[in-house]
């Protein structure tokens, strides 16, 4: 009797766990009857046969700590926003060939469900491309070791690789789909094809392989005025992006399709920076009166950003159009946008509260309350350790007749090198004239041994090298300072040395060639090697420097600052924050307390050429010099 009750007992507790598996990742259904979905029957959106109204905004989950994805919902959902856009990045969720991470900031599936569980609607937009001023628009980088590869077009070696994602990400979102009782309405096909436009076929082979793998839901496009048409696919549902209103843009989108809802699938509230450039604002008096338009022509909303986040490690983009070389994307994407960076209500959000306030019968809940900041006492630097001598903490260098691009290096199971810095070092028994014959991609700091000659980068591609007789080291350390995720040029970003390099007129040869990526367990070997310098002893440069932050009690939001450093990377406890560079605009780094513990955290900052000895610490951030968006 009693081993048929503990049986019993057993099996009702394999089926509690059989039942939890299969329905931890699944959307909780509203209720309400799920007969009909969003359409675009008519001049107006309609859900479950009722008009209806998009009041989006973007927050992607990617940008943000995991730990405050329901605080900045919960503040959308506050300011009267009823659904939810977010990016796919293809090059996060594969960074490898077949390797897929949907775990922690990537747990897309708890994304949506948690914008579920509060009220949202959502628009997915899945890619492959993204834009997002993220590398090479959310595209891996892995796909640039074919050198004829042609991305967002029909040719094999994409369109084999987008088969491969979509066949892991859309089986995974599918479920999320309001027809099986999730949120999701609506899905982006593509994005802004309209300005790439290289391939007739290529929409329709994207739209297919959402359709063909169980999306249901509404599908859209997403482009400017002059790329609705060549950017447009059967069956899919054109809207528009801008910031400046212009009733010509909105006529000419009325007549591309007659009788069908319009919508501001980017409707841009702020803008990105540029490393080098002054901090883009958009005057919240002037945002306020284009939505306002928007509303009152009866149109459809998204704000793109709503939140902005941040470009956390190297995730940034560049950008190239109409500049002479391409400029990367700072680390902040606060964007300007009606919630900070940090989660801090702006007056755009207030103004846009008051304003959404009058589309709801019932009162918007009420606003929830900020997390706490502290300006953190400053961290000394205790210890240093050269890069030099970090280079054995790294993987196995490459050694190569001539210089390969660091996607194309035997490193990351033959996926190559997406991010970071490559060292390129050979040996050479003379001086001369260094050129760069415009092959470094992005910018090398260019040293004798050990002692620093120069920088070489897109506009300086000459350096002379001291003469000596002996053999000496010439080495470059080339960094990627982000690929560029918007225009004609994604098939050219290969990064490191991306063809020869020439002492004297004469192709340099027979190099070893390093990886430095800095992932956390490269961080982690190098906090536990044992091989640093106490501060007394000057450093050398570039070098890795360690300082511990203690952390008395609960930790709080902090802005790190580093007057007196010149360029380099941020990690806290292993986790890469992101560059910083004394050029500005940007003189703070985001520091969210969720990375953070009670007690000793520690602190490395990578430093490129100068340092201050110390870290410190803001409650409020600093993006320099402003300049009104064009």
């Amino acid at each position: 009797m009693r081993k048929r009750r503990y049986f019993w007992l057993l099996c009702v507790a394999l089926g509690a766990i059989i039942v939890y598996h299969f329905t931890r990742n699944r959307p909780q259904a509203r209720r309400m009857q799920r007969t009909e979905g969003l359409k675009a029957d008519s001049s107006q959106f309609s859900l479950e046969g009722e008009p209806f109204r998009i009041l989006g905004g973007s927050i992607h989950y990617f940008r943000v700590p995991r730990a405050y994805w329901e605080d900045r919902l919960l503040k959308m959902k506050a300011c009267g926003l009823n659904t939810l856009t977010t990016y796919v990045p293809w090059n996060l969720h594969e960074p490898e060939r077949g390797v897929f991470n949907f775990e922690a900031e990537l747990d897309l599936p708890a994304y949506l469900q948690l914008a579920s569980s509060l009220g949202f609607w959502v628009i997915l937009r899945p890619g492959p491309y993204i834009c997002a001023e993220w590398d090479l628009g959310g595209i891996p980088s892995w796909l640039l070791r074919d050198k004829n590869m042609k991305l967002r077009t029909t040719y094999p070696g994409f369109t084999d690789a987008v088969n491969s994602f979509f066949n892991h990400l859309i089986k995974t979102v599918v479920p999320f789909q309001y027809s099986k009782g999730g949120p999701i309405i609506a899905v982006q096909v593509e994005n802004e094809y309209g300005d790439y436009a290289k391939d007739e076929d290529y929409m329709a082979f994207i739209k297919e392989a959402l359709l063909s793998r169980g999306i249901t839901e509404l599908l859209l496009t997403s482009d400017d005025k002059d790329g609705l048409k060549p950017g447009r696919v059967n069956g899919a549902l054109e809207t528009l992006n801008f910031q400046k209103l212009d009733m010509g843009d909105i006529k000419y989108l009325e007549e591309l399709h007659p009788q069908k809802p319009m919508m501001v699938t980017e409707y841009w509230t702020g803008w990105f920076d540029l490393w080098g450039d002054l901090h883009h604002v958009y005057p919240a008096e002037d945002m306020i009166e284009v939505v306002k338009q928007i509303l009152k022509l009866g149109m459809s909303i998204n704000l793109y950003m709503f939140h902005g986040g941040t470009n956390f490690g190297f995730t940034n983009g560049a950008y190239a159009i109409d500049l002479p070389a391409p400029k990367p994307m700072i680390t902040s994407y606060d964007y300007d946008a009606p919630l900070s960076e940090a989660g801090d209500y702006t007056t755009k959000y207030r103004l846009l509260r008051n304003l959404f306030t009058q589309y709801h019968t019932k009162p918007l809940p009420e606003p929830p309350s900020l997390q706490e900041r502290r300006a953190y006492q400053p961290v000394v630097i205790q210890q240093h350790l050269s890069l030099w001598d970090s280079l054995q903490y790294t993987d196995k260098p490459t050694k190569s007749e001539s210089p390969v691009n660091m996607e194309n290096l035997p490193v990351n199971h033959n996926n190559g090198q997406s991010y970071g810095y490559t060292l390129y070092e050979t040996v050479i028994t003379g001086g001369g004239m260094l050129n760069s014959k415009n092959s470094v991609r992005d910018r090398a700091l260019v040293f004798v041994d050990r002692r620093f000659i120069g920088v070489l980068d897109y506009k300086t591609q000459e350096l002379p090298i001291p003469d000596a007789k002996e053999e000496r080291a010439l080495r470059l350390l080339v960094e990627n300072w982000g690929r560029v995720n918007f225009g004609e040029t994604l098939d050219e970003q290969r990064k490191g040395l991306v063809g020869d390099v020439e002492l004297n007129n004469r192709p340099l040869r027979d190099f070893v060639i390093y990886s430095l990526e800095m992932k956390p367990d490269f961080v982690h070997r190098l906090e536990a090697s044992g091989q640093w310098t106490d501060m007394q002893q000057q450093p050398s440069y570039p070098s890795f420097f360690l300082g511990r932050l203690h952390v008395n009690e609960s930790s709080k939001d902090t802005f790190i600052k580093l007057p007196g450093w010149s360029k380099g990377v941020v990690f806290i406890n292993g986790r890469n924050l992101g560059r910083y560079w004394s050029v500005g605009p940007q003189q703070t780094l985001y520091l969210p307390a969720p990375w953070l513990h009670s007690g000793d955290n520690q602190v490395i900052v990578f430093e490129e050429q100068e340092s201050d000895g110390k870290v410190q610490f803001s409650s409020s951030p600093d993006y320099g010099s402003t300049v009104g968006v064009q």
